[in-house]
């Protein structure tokens, strides 16, 4: 069953010049929206961030595949990384959906929305591939805030603790009575860890000359 012994909680990679900045400004960004739409409703918050979260990965996956096809040379890991990653998140997109059931008007806005970051993600990484994942790395920060909020919420009864779906229990191998505590844990452990990776690809590319074009 997923813990939280491997992951650090409030790990936060302090900005450092005009590309982060406004990374972590378009984050704070998206989390005032997020705040002011959906408030403590973390189930339907969820759902509509997940689908923006799955987007970072398949575009990255994308670039890289064809950069490293462009000059002839090995991915060093990348693209499976990047497509694992959007893989994950549409998962938790998938489970999160079975939690929720959202309405008409939220699938309308997920789909206004995933066009919408697309295109402007697509561009972003196309010409500032470090901007790109530090953006992911402040999301993803942000996303194990909210779901520590989620947490803590369920732990108070704020939030019904549901049982969890089958499709959760099939994809992190949860115990058949699991319930939405565990599923919780499970999607947040996977933030944290797409946190750290991104900050990281951040760091690579700002060290690497070969790397700063995608």
């Amino acid at each position: 069953m997923p813990t939280t012994d491997h992951i650090i909680l409030d790990q936060h990679r302090k900005p450092e010049g005009l590309g982060d900045h406004i990374a972590f400004g378009f984050v704070k960004f998206l989390r005032f929206i997020a705040d002011t739409f959906f408030a403590k409703r973390y189930g339907h918050r969820a759902v509509v961030l997940e689908t923006v979260a799955a987007v970072p990965g398949m575009v990255g996956g994308l670039l890289q595949h064809l950069k490293a096809i462009r000059r002839i040379r090995d991915d060093e890991g990348w693209i499976r990384t990047l497509l694992d990653e959007a893989e994950n998140e549409r998962m938790h997109l998938m489970t999160f959906i079975e939690i929720a059931k959202p309405t008409l008007f939220e699938r309308i806005v997920i789909m206004v929305v995933q066009a919408i970051f697309y295109n402007c993600y697509f561009f972003l990484y196309l010409f500032a591939p470090r901007t790109a994942h530090r953006v992911v790395g402040y999301f993803e920060e942000e996303a194990v805030i909210s779901y520590t909020q989620y947490l803590e919420g369920i732990d108070a009864g704020r939030h019904e603790n549901v049982a969890a779906p089958q499709i959760a229990i099939d994809y992190w191998n949860l115990p058949a009575n699991a319930r939405l505590r565990e599923v919780v844990i499970a999607v947040r452990a996977d933030e944290a860890g797409h946190r750290d990776v991104n900050h990281d690809f951040a760091d690579q590319l700002g060290r690497k000359p070969r790397a700063q074009t995608a």
